[in-house]
């Protein structure tokens, strides 16, 4: 009788970057990544945020950990998303008002003139 063995489970590797799309080397709280993209100038400042808003929170914290400060920078990220997507969505909405408001005008004004061209036409 043969026991069966137990396989550990396989640990995710890294993608290699996409054979069409450049990648480059960014430094991310002391942690070198290779990472593409179809801007790779985007991705270099989107590490370099990620990056300064980690030290950031380090510096505020007593922690060395890394994965803590990471899932700290990224809550923090996520807050400021958030906020912007409530702003953007606030200034949607006064848009929409605002064009609703311009059509109600533009539809008396019509209204005004085929009033006054009917009643000349009387």
């Amino acid at each position: 009788m043969t026991t069966p063995t137990r396989t550990p489970p396989s640990t995710p590797q890294p993608r290699s970057p996409q054979p069409d799309q450049p990648y480059v080397t960014v430094s991310i709280y002391d942690q070198a990544y290779h990472l593409s993209g179809e801007d790779i100038s985007q991705v270099q400042q989107l590490a370099a945020r990620v990056d300064a808003r980690m030290r950031a929170v380090a510096s505020h914290g007593r922690t060395a950990d890394s994965l803590r400060v990471a899932v700290l920078a990224a809550l923090n990220l996520a807050d400021e998303l958030a906020r912007a997507e409530q702003r953007l969505r606030v200034l949607e909405d006064s848009r929409e008002v605002t064009e609703s408001d311009n059509l109600r005008i533009r539809a008396a004004n019509l209204r005004g003139l085929l009033d006054s061209v009917l009643d000349d036409e009387a």
